[in-house]
């Protein structure tokens, strides 16, 4: 086991271990080490049992890495990059580089090779661990660990088994490094701390226990926060974990009846495609769910009414986060008070929440302060000051706050366009168009319009019971989609386009790719 070091915390009294410092120490005191903390479908066909990993063994593995990484001379504060496809080793190698006081860097690997390298060079990583399949990925001046394989340029290689000393880390010490999206240029480091992301964990503190009894699903990348948040929440409280390697609808299916699920996780178009497998679904034991959790996207009432549909006995929720922020700023009403349908939740304790820019107090842009803001954009020093002042970060998220404190989503502030003097959220012309019967999927991007500045444009995907019976020029066609917006919106709203699609475009986040969809609208309309 990694051995705990003992220091003073100052201005308290109390004596804290490196395990309550050090995000990677995780595998803490009272964790029962032969539970099963995963089971990793690596290389498994669907439905297959995988290769379970108890926390003995993950505990063992990330003391490994951090022995190796002190070997190798790297030196603390030392950014260390993960190019790789979900696992196992993946997880257990970001928690040796927390462990040994280095940065980790997930890299999101569906990114062209350009902004790959800039990520590698604005991090400083000095080694990257990659999958065999990502390895001609990497830039050719930094070494490169392959994950699979035996010998010197290999994770097996590296690792070094034994006993390990957590390094301690100073207030704000950088814990790791997660670049956005970057939708607009190159992506930004966001630096993260391991007092902030300890602090997001130990927010969930109350509902340890009921946690701890669950097994989750996990096949959101973990480069992306919210498949990574939800790894460390489980190794922390106890809990079990079935991981996938990459989405896939049918193994993602498939594994809730193998693995008696109980708690999915991911972002909500994860489960729009989930829900659109109506005839493998109807064929699955889905009784063992008890709860599914979206987040990180915004979820429209028509995608929530068919998760739960097809899990009548889960809790859906709609949960929140942000890359800079993390997942931590919302909660349960004060009083008990059941969350209605979509909305994030109440202000959580400890958090200081306003919204701002709209026409009162109720309304506008979410900024937060907490200690589990980023530190700020690595080598950005302008970009940061743009978003964080006075310790508050400006998410970006439009929201509206009703009379009983409950938050809910609107758009984002730049998604958000002008058509006719009129301002247009995206999501609120999504929600419209996806609560047609006929509609399973909708996505709203703007493109330039020579009176109106600009005007919305629709790519709609028909449910499956339309396409499977070829009703569609009959039953939905761009007219009726156009009527169906005015009858029940703003005019300002309709989409002056409609373009059916099998498949919404997905980015490396498994989000909605929405950069894709303007140049598709662009090029088809320019096309005639």
């Amino acid at each position: 086991m990694a051995r705990r070091s003992s220091f003073h915390k100052s201005g308290k009294d109390k004596m804290v271990s490196a395990f309550e410092h050090n995000l990677g120490g995780l595998i803490g005191p009272g964790v029962d080490r032969n539970k099963t903390a995963f089971i990793d479908l690596v290389g498994s066909r669907p439905g297959g049992e995988g290769r379970a990993y108890d926390y003995g063994e993950v505990d063992d593995l990330a003391n490994s890495v951090g022995r190796g990484l002190v070997a190798s001379g790297l030196s603390r504060g030392d950014a260390v990059a993960i190019l790789a496809e979900n696992s196992v080793p993946y997880f257990a190698t970001y928690m040796g580089i927390l462990r040994a006081g280095m940065v980790a860097v997930p890299v999101n690997y569906r990114q062209p090779p350009r902004t790959i390298a800039h990520i590698i060079s604005d991090s400083g990583s000095k080694l990257i661990f990659a999958d065999q399949g990502r390895r001609n990925q990497c830039p050719s001046e930094v070494p490169v660990l392959s994950f699979e394989g035996e010998g010197e340029e290999t994770w097996s290689g590296f690792v070094d088994p034994g006993s390990f000393d957590l390094v301690d880390p100073e207030p704000g010490e950088t814990a790791m490094l997660l670049y956005t999206s970057g939708s607009t240029g190159m992506p930004k480091g966001v630096m993260l701390s391991h007092e902030g992301q300890l602090h997001a964990i130990s927010r969930w503190a109350d509902e340890r226990q009921e946690i701890a009894r669950h097994r989750l699903l996990i096949a959101a990348p973990q480069y992306h926060m919210n498949a990574l948040f939800v790894s460390k929440l489980l190794m922390s409280f106890g809990a079990s974990a079935v991981l996938l390697p990459r989405f896939d609808v049918e193994t993602y299916i498939r594994a809730i009846e193998c693995h008696q699920v109980t708690w999915l996780t991911g972002v909500p178009t994860m489960l729009a495609l989930v829900v659109r497998e109506k005839e493998l679904l109807s064929m699955t034991d889905r009784s063992s769910v008890e709860r599914v959790s979206m987040g990180s996207a915004p979820l429209t009432e028509a995608l929530f009414d068919g998760v739960q549909a097809w899990f009548p006995e889960a809790v859906v929720s709609n949960l929140y986060g942000t890359t800079e922020h993390g997942p931590s700023a919302f909660g349960s009403h004060p009083d008990g008070l059941a969350r209605p349908k979509l909305s994030l939740g109440c202000v959580a304790p400890g958090m200081e929440l306003r919204l701002v820019g709209g026409v009162d107090e109720n309304h506008g842009v979410l900024e937060v302060r907490s200690v589990t803001n980023m530190t700020g954009y690595k080598n950005l020093p302008e970009k940061t000051t743009e978003v964080m002042v006075d310790g508050w970060y400006h998410t970006k998220d439009v929201m509206r706050r009703d009379a009983d404190g409950f938050y809910f989503i609107i758009g984002r502030e730049d998604d958000m366009f002008v058509c006719n003097g009129e301002n247009i959220f995206p999501g609120e012309v999504e929600r419209l168009l996806e609560s047609h019967s006929g509609i399973d999927q909708a996505s709203v991007v703007p493109i330039p319009d020579p009176v109106r500045g600009q005007a919305p444009v629709a790519f709609v995907v028909r449910s499956a019971e339309i396409r499977s019976h070829g009703l569609t020029a009959s039953r939905l066609d761009e007219a009726g989609v156009q009527e169906y917006a005015l009858a029940n919106g703003p005019a300002y709203q309709f989409p002056r386009h409609v373009f059916f699609l099998d498949t919404l475009p997905l980015a490396g986040t498994n989000k909605i790719d929405r950069s894709v969809l303007i140049e598709d609208a662009r090029r088809r309309i320019d096309n005639g």
